[in-house]
This record gives structure tokens, C-alpha cells and sequence, in this order.
């Protein structure tokens, strides 16, 4: 026989012994699986009993689906070993632990508010004379700013002098009489300290002889003239703003947080900042404020951190790249074992006392770390943390597959749960899983098809929908 023969023969015996084999697969399976319903393959979630029946959505053809012991839960996928490999699925225990979070955020160095002073005209008058003529110029407290002068002035010295020898004059005679003219003179001094004069100032006046046409303006704080409103000559109204000095001892650091960073920050939390103008320097501060509203366009909430500026080292205007590392116990609490039993002040970060008591600078009654989102880990429990590519995330939905302990085949069940916040590339967990249950890590994507494939709950999917009986096309006539 020729060789070419003998190949073929051998085909056709090879073909014979796999068909016979394809059958004894399946009239094993026949014994074991049996039709459950039927569905469409373009739509899933329509499952109906008629074999003969059409998808009342889009017209196609029914296929069967099977079901057998091993497999007969509706959330539940089993696979065969060699599956679980070829699919290369892989897993991780659901564990407690306080994630760390190191946000990012950006902004800019601002004057402090607290430390900008007006100064104001008293009275109408005239300006003079003006010291410091420019605007960025370093003044000091007491430094002469201007000479301003003014009718009024000359009068309120003439009614001083005149309440000085009233009060003389007075000095033998009644009781009532001396007690008047005293009082008269306390109410001219006081004309005059609410007009901005100094004692010393004062003083001088009930000295002189004759009025002063010039009042000398001093500077009430250390600081820059970041504004000068007027010039030499200018004529004032009440109220009329001459300087406005404001001093660079202390600056704030105007920061924007988007909302899925709000939960990790504080107020107090400990910020590190850097400038590309001092590369390589770190600067320290606290948060101050948290703005209670978001930005409807920007979607950012505003952050303000207070910082010590005493050598003049930065500058208002520069731009900032900072870093807040936070600890979470949970939605809305950030763990800090140093502000334990600790009293804080809600207007100044930086006062922290061990007991209950004021602030020292505001005057303000202290509260408890805890009231401002402050905890410790002997007052907390760790919350559940599983990595982000665990869940799959559609709409408000979040769906994990959890391997099913104590079975012959990998078994995996779908699992909808809640989230709390994200944790650079872990999520917390709110409800839906318990500590040390097995999730899907990698794969979840593939197991999900299968789950849609076979018509059960998935990502997409939540519940299986039986279509309305009016609806199913039953009729065979409508079949071709």
C-alpha cells in the first residue's frame, strides 16, 4: 500500500475516534446540565422558556442556557483550573488598615489679611507734605508717613488749650466746678486720641503756646506701602484712605483642592510647600481655612494656609507647589495620634493646648481636636482597603467578584458594594465586604463577560429583566 494510503486512512481513523469521544462529552454532559432557558446573545437580560421564541427586542434567534449543580447560583461563575490560568485571574484578601494619601496642590503666596492696616483720614484737610512718597517702600511702627493740615485740627487744639486753663482756673474753687472742667479736658483729649494723635502728640499740644498748623501722620505697624491714594496737596474727606501698609511677618499660601481631595484635609493639618524661586527649600504651615463652598465652574474649593514669614524670605505673588500626607479612618476622619485629648483654636492653627482654655491671640474659646475631624487609632477603626483595580465602577454601582471559599472548581460570586473615598491606588470600603474574603485583583473584566455571556447579574447588568408576556414573541408564525 502506498504511503499517501496509509495517511489517509489514518485521518479518517483519527476523525472517526474524535467524534466518538465529542459524543461521550456530550451524552456526559447531557446527564449532567440541562436547559434552564433560553436567551438572546445580544440581549442577555431576556430569558424566556420557549425555545421556539424570538428576542423581542431585536428579533434574533434564542440560545439555550445550561445549568448544572456546580453552577445553578445566579451571581456565581465557575471555572476550571485551566480557565483560572488562561484567563490569568488573580486575587488578594480584603485587610484593614489606615491608608496614607499624600495630596497634591497648587497655588499662590498672598498678604494676610490680618496684617493690612488703612490709614485713614480723621478729619478733612490738606496733604503737606508726604515722607514716603512711592509704593513698595519698608516702613516701621512710629515712622512719620505725612503732614497733613486741617481748620478743624486748629480748633479741637484751641478747645484742649482752652479746657487745660479752665481746669487752672478751677483748681480752688467748688468741687462741682473742678470736677466739670476736668471732665471737659478728659473729653478734648479724647477728641484728640480718636483723631489718631499720639500721647506724646497730645502732650505737646497742652505745652504749646499756639496751635500746630501740621499734624505729623506715624505709621500704626511695621510693614510695605502697598498702596498710596493721594499726593502732596490732595485735599481729604473723613474717611478718605491715605496708605494702606501691610506687613510680610506673616503671609498665607492660597491653595485650590478639588472635591475628591476635600475629605483628606483639615483644618490644622501640617502643609509642606515648595517655590521654584528658593529651589530646594521646604516651608512648613498649617491650614487655616477650608472654604465651605465649591467653585461651580472650577470645581475646586479654596484652601488657605498660614505661614511665618520673619525673615522675609518669600514674597506675595509666588507661586507654590504644596503636599498635605494624611491618614483616614474613614469618610470625613483623618487620624493624628498627636492632637489626641488635645484643645485647638478655631481662628489660629498653631494653638494647641492640652486642656480647655482661650487662645492667646483671639481670645476665642478652644474646642476638642475631635469636633474639628481629628482622631487616633486606639479611638478608630481601621477601615477596609482593597486596591483600585478590584472594583468595576459603572454609574453608582461598584461591583467585586469574591472568590467563594471551600470549592472543588474556582468559584467566584459578584458582589455590589459601597466605596468611600480613594486613596491614590487603593478605595476604601463603606459596606459589601467583610476582612479577609478573597477579591479579584486582575481579570475582573473577563469574569464579568462570562457572567454576561451566561445571562446572569453583571457590571452592566444588575438584575435580569423578564420581558412582559405581551411582549414575548411566542407566536410561530412569526418565525422564519
Amino acid at each position: 500500500m502506498k504511503p499517501m494510503f496509509k495517511g489517509i486512512i489514518s485521518f479518517f481513523i483519527a476523525l472517526t475516534l474524535l467524534c466518538q469521544v465529542t459524543a461521550a462529552m456530550a451524552e456526559t454532559n447531557s446527564l449532567t446540565q440541562k436547559v434552564d432557558y433560553y436567551t438572546c446573545s445580544m440581549h442577555p437580560q431576556v430569558r424566556l422558556s420557549d425555545p421556539d421564541a424570538m428576542c423581542p427586542i431585536c428579533g434574533m434567534s434564542l440560545e439555550p442556557v445550561m445549568s448544572d449543580a456546580e453552577n445553578d447560583s445566579e451571581r456565581q461563575l465557575v471555572m476550571s483550573e485551566a480557565a483560572l490560568k488562561l484567563a490569568d485571574i488573580q486575587t488578594t484578601h480584603v485587610h484593614r488598615r489606615y491608608p496614607e494619601y499624600e495630596v497634591s496642590l497648587f497655588g499662590n503666596i498672598a498678604l494676610d489679611d490680618t496684617q493690612i492696616a488703612d490709614i485713614t483720614a480723621y478729619f478733612p484737610g490738606r496733604i503737606e507734605k508726604l515722607f514716603v512718597n512711592y509704593e513698595g517702600i519698608a516702613v516701621k511702627k512710629g515712622d512719620h508717613l505725612a503732614e497733613i493740615f486741617s481748620p478743624d485740627l486748629i480748633t479741637a487744639q484751641q478747645e484742649l488749650r482752652e479746657a487745660l486753663a479752665s481746669v487752672r482756673a478751677t483748681g480752688k474753687g467748688p468741687s462741682y466746678a473742678r470736677r466739670a472742667a476736668q471732665e471737659n479736658l478728659e473729653a478734648a483729649r479724647d477728641k484728640m486720641r480718636l483723631w489718631g494723635l499720639s500721647q506724646q502728640q497730645i502732650k505737646e499740644i497742652e505745652k504749646t503756646k499756639s496751635p500746630k498748623e501740621r499734624l505729623t501722620i506715624y505709621s500704626p505697624q511695621n510693614g510695605i506701602v502697598i498702596k498710596q491714594d493721594v499726593q502732596e496737596g490732595h485735599y481729604l474727606k473723613t474717611g478718605q484712605r491715605i496708605y494702606r501698609v501691610a506687613s510680610l511677618d506673616r503671609l498665607w499660601v492660597k491653595l485650590q483642592a478639588y472635591e475628591t481631595q476635600l475629605p483628606w484635609l483639615r483644618y490644622g493639618q501640617s502643609v509642606s510647600f515648595t517655590t521654584d524661586a528658593h529651589p530646594g527649600e521646604i516651608y512648613q504651615g498649617k491650614i487655616s481655612f477650608i472654604s465651605p463652598t465649591v467653585d461651580p465652574i472650577k470645581r475646586t474649593a479654596a484652601i488657605r494656609v498660614n505661614i511665618e514669614n520673619s525673615n522675609l524670605h518669600l514674597k506675595p505673588g509666588l507661586f507654590v507647589r504644596a503636599t498635605v500626607t494624611a491618614n483616614i479612618a474613614g469618610y470625613g476622619q483623618v487620624i493624628d495620634n498627636s492632637l489626641r485629648d488635645k484643645w485647638v483654636c478655631p481662628m489660629h492653627p498653631e494653638v494647641i493646648n492640652n486642656e480647655i482654655g482661650t487662645c492667646h491671640i483671639c481670645g476665642m474659646d478652644l474646642v476638642p481636636a475631635e469636633s474639628m475631624g481629628y482622631f487616633d487609632e486606639v479611638s478608630t477603626t481601621a477601615p477596609l482597603v482593597i486596591p483600585a483595580s478590584a472594583p468595576l465602577i459603572t454609574g453608582k454601582r461598584a461591583i467585586v467578584f469574591v472568590r467563594v471559599p471551600n470549592t472543588k472548581k474556582p468559584t467566584f460570586e459578584s458582589r455590589e458594594i459601597q466605596l468611600g473615598p480613594k486613596a491614590g491606588n487603593v478605595y476604601i470600603v463603606k459596606s459589601g465586604l467583610k476582612a479577609h474574603e478573597s477579591i479579584v485583583t486582575k481579570g475582573a473584566f473577563k469574569i464579568d463577560s462570562a457572567m454576561q455571556i451566561s445571562a446572569k447579574p453583571s457590571m452592566m447588568n444588575p438584575a435580569p429583566v423578564e420581558p412582559p408576556k405581551d411582549e414575548a414573541m411566542t407566536d410561530h408564525s412569526h418565525h422564519h
